[in-house]
């Protein structure tokens, strides 16, 4: 498996910043490769997302919620992924970690995605983080 992090100082408390991440079905209006998310029930969701020139859907479940430090989840098909999101209170606000580790078994789209995963989830991770501070100060 592949993993990738990422980390952002979002200026505002663990609690307030957990408030919205645990909001899982909103980060379609977080990022622009999000297309949407549809809540399945019991902590489960359909992701579609666009990325690297390609449609991925994919159901994931919530695996971990430990207010407001954790939120873990982990995919039930599609793309095998797992991610997790630590936050930590720092003296400018909260440190959010995201770590995101995938697998791909088809080794002409595992080359495609490797090449591109890391820009993307960085793109991402620093849209909903960049979109989730400026809605806290909305």
């Amino acid at each position: 498996m592949a993993t990738i992090e990422h980390s952002e100082i979002v200026k505002a408390t663990p609690e307030r910043v957990f408030e919205l991440l645990r909001r899982v079905e909103d980060f379609a209006d977080y990022s622009d490769l999000i297309r949407s998310i549809e809540p399945l029930g019991e902590n489960r969701y359909r992701w579609h997302v666009r990325a690297a020139g390609m449609d991925w859907s994919f159901d994931v479940e919530v695996t971990d919620i430990q207010a407001p430090y954790i939120l873990a989840w982990e995919s039930l098909d599609g793309v095998k992924n797992q991610g997790r999101y630590h936050l930590r209170e720092v003296d400018k606000g909260t440190e959010v970690a995201l770590t995101l580790t995938y697998e791909i078994r088809n080794r002409l789209m595992e080359k495609a995605v490797n090449k591109a995963a890391r820009p993307l989830v960085g793109k991402v991770s620093r849209q909903i983080l960049e979109r989730v501070e400026a809605r806290l100060n909305e």
